[in-house]
């Protein structure tokens, strides 16, 4: 499985790195499912093996439960990182994009129930589809941002980075206090409420704005 960075224009030269990603940021989607809203952001990463591209099918793992799609705000970083503002941050991003934190839910809640780390749920081949990447530069309000996931015709999810807990700006920085970001690397920044099952078959349309669509089917 190979996999490299593109911009919506063409080739991206960055290398692909980690996915850190940020668990429960949009209230809503706490809620749906039974959970705690964090008081400081829940982090977790996913290997550069688990990236691939909306150009190809999204293939669910085989005898794995329910695979259930996660719709998020993709973020490309474009310099190195590490304990910076949330000033700092924003000139460390050069894309933003979707991606689709796909998630075995009934493996990460057998986990989760006896108090095991749920990474074989979250982190697995293929586990984040991404889109071309639109440069920073494009984006008017990185802040106050449309997402949505169209499922067969459908809305699944639809919500906005206003309604994020912890900002992107802010969730750069804090994660940068822990982790150092690398160019190519890619940070995920929470997904609305409406997640739920994918099927074979599916026909998916992601929606980042009002005028950039990246469409996909699952296989």
């Amino acid at each position: 499985m190979s996999y490299q960075h593109q911009w919506i224009s063409g080739e991206c030269d960055l290398p692909v790195g980690k996915v850190v990603c940020v668990g429960r940021n949009y209230a809503e989607h706490a809620k749906e499912l039974n959970n705690p809203i964090p008081s400081t952001p829940m982090l977790f990463i996913k290997p550069a093996t688990s990236v691939v591209g909306l150009g190809v099918p999204i293939a669910i793992p085989q005898g794995k439960g329910s695979c259930h799609h996660e719709l998020e705000v993709s973020v490309l970083i474009g310099k190195e990182l590490c304990n910076v503002t949330s000033d700092e941050a924003v000139d460390g991003i050069v894309g933003y994009g979707l991606g689709l934190d796909l998630t075995l839910r009934d493996v990460q809640n057998a986990l989760k129930e006896k108090g095991h780390p749920w990474e074989v749920a979250k982190s697995f081949d293929g586990a984040c589809p991404l889109s071309p990447f639109v440069p920073a530069v494009d984006i008017t309000d990185p802040l106050a941002l449309d997402l949505t996931l169209i499922r067969n015709g459908q809305v699944q999810q639809q919500g906005n980075t206003s309604e994020m807990i912890t900002g992107i700006f802010d969730l750069i920085a804090y994660m940068s206090s822990i982790f150092t970001l690398r160019p190519g690397d890619v940070v995920m920044t929470g997904t609305p409420a409406g997640v739920g099952p994918l099927n074979r078959g599916d026909q998916l349309c992601l929606k980042l704005g009002v005028d950039r669509e990246f469409g996909v089917s699952v296989r």
